[in-house]
């Protein structure tokens, strides 16, 4: 029974055992992971029933602590919600392994013949929040990528994630894959979280996965590198050529579909021109749909709220929104460039040329033109799943996949080549 008073032992335990796993992870057959992955999925429908158990008393934990309705949506599993995490591992199980891929080969004069090939990065902390369902995700890519993980979920589901984690562990099992592959932190003392910043030993990055709050935590306190997953303060801008029925429903869908998640809608820029027209419609519709419009100047109709200079750069992941004209789409580029995350920003517009502007001059990790930004998620992307979205520009960017876990390794060879 691990000593769960004893943090710096638990977690030195915890990062002893992954570490092992990495070694015979980083040559595991494609064969072997996708049968823990299978076998995986097959136990998390089996066990449905004890998930939404868990989950019950993690919905409780929730309410009690107070938690927005948003936050207890992130936090909720039903049948549907287990169905897409088995579908996910299905997804990722079948995907190409990337371990060994050849990324590029050539020749040179000297004779040598130089690979670069992926390689996995070892050992992967995941640190995240209320959603339960990042258990499987970051198990199930951390595993197809050949790399051990250290989960550690938030406070609020606690029983969802360990009644998840012990469904992957039953998939190391059938395959014969080390239990250390995939662990989850067994407590919900912070000071896991203070250890698993600094196990540098044993741990070769921190993938953490939340609001400001954590990710800001993390980015201080890590001696380990870390992928930065930031908030998402998404943009959607509405060109003057923008056509109104697809506005109208790519607007309602990025801003209600869900709320709670990094690629909800949070702010609305309209060019001037048409804020009488479709701009009205918009906000007219988001507030007869229940949304709150926090709207500054000639968007401010009845049912809105005024907005404020808070508004700008805030991630509400609630039925809220900002709204604000602008002058033209460079006007919509500088706000974005002020307030957002480099996250995922989107134009709804008919003109080509505007688009490509936007897209050329914006660094976001997404970009999106006449779509949903909530199909900011990898498992839309055709990644299976996701470990979350890197806002950073190192290493990787925008929804992390299995590819986006490894890092690579030049193979040389030569026949007694030497230097002259």
């Amino acid at each position: 029974m691990k000593d769960l008073d004893n943090i710096p032992a638990l977690m030195a335990d915890i990062g002893r055992r992954a570490k092992e796993a990495s070694k015979d992870l980083a040559f595991a057959s494609a064969e072997r992971k996708h049968a823990a992955l299978i076998a995986a999925a097959d136990a998390v429908w089996r066990n449905r029933a004890d998930i939404i158990t868990a989950n019950a008393k993690d919905l409780d934990f929730g309410r009690d602590k107070g938690l927005s309705p948003a936050m207890m949506d992130r936090l909720m599993l039903d049948e549907a919600r287990i169905q897409g995490m088995v579908d996910g591992l299905r997804t990722v199980a079948e995907q190409a392994d990337p371990v060994g891929e050849i990324l590029a080969e050539w020749d040179m004069p000297s004779g040598l013949n130089i690979q670069r090939v992926r390689t996995p990065l070892g050992v992967i902390g995941v640190i995240y929040e209320s959603r339960p369902n990042v258990t499987a995700d970051a198990g199930a890519l951390c595993l197809k990528s050949g790399n051990a993980v250290i989960l550690r979920g938030g406070s609020e589901s606690f029983h969802s994630s360990g009644a998840i984690h012990a469904c992957l562990v039953e998939g190391l099992k059938t395959a014969g894959l080390p239990e250390g592959a995939i662990q989850l932190v067994p407590t919900r003392d912070r000071a896991a979280v203070q250890e698993l910043l600094t196990m540098t030993d044993t741990v070769d990055v921190i993938v953490p996965r939340g609001g400001k709050g954590l990710v800001g935590l993390v980015q201080r306190e890590a001696r380990v590198p870390v992928f930065a997953h930031l908030e998402g303060i998404v943009h959607i801008y509405i060109d003057k050529a923008a056509d109104l029925q697809k506005t109208m429903d790519v607007v309602l869908n990025a801003k209600t579909r869900r709320t709670g998640i990094c690629g909800a809608a949070e702010c609305l820029l309209v060019h001037q021109d048409i804020v009488d027209t479709i701009g009205h419609d918009v906000v007219a519709a988001l507030v007869a749909a229940g949304v709150d419009v926090h709207a500054q100047g000639a968007l401010a109709l009845d049912g809105t709220t005024p907005a404020s200079d808070a508004d700008w750069g805030q991630e509400f992941l609630d039925m809220i929104i900002a709204a604000k004209p602008v002058a033209d789409v460079d006007d919509a580029i500088n706000h974005i460039r002020a307030y957002g995350s480099n996250h995922t920003d989107c134009i709804l517009t008919e003109d080509n040329s505007a688009a490509a502007r936007f897209f050329e001059r914006l660094d976001s990790a997404i970009l999106m033109h006449n779509a949903s930004t909530q199909f900011a998620d990898g498992g839309e992307f055709g990644m299976g799943a996701e470990i979350g979205i890197a806002t950073g520009k190192m290493h990787a960017r925008g929804p992390v996949g299995a590819a986006q876990l490894t890092s690579f390794k030049y193979l040389v060879r030569g026949n007694g080549t030497v230097r002259g």
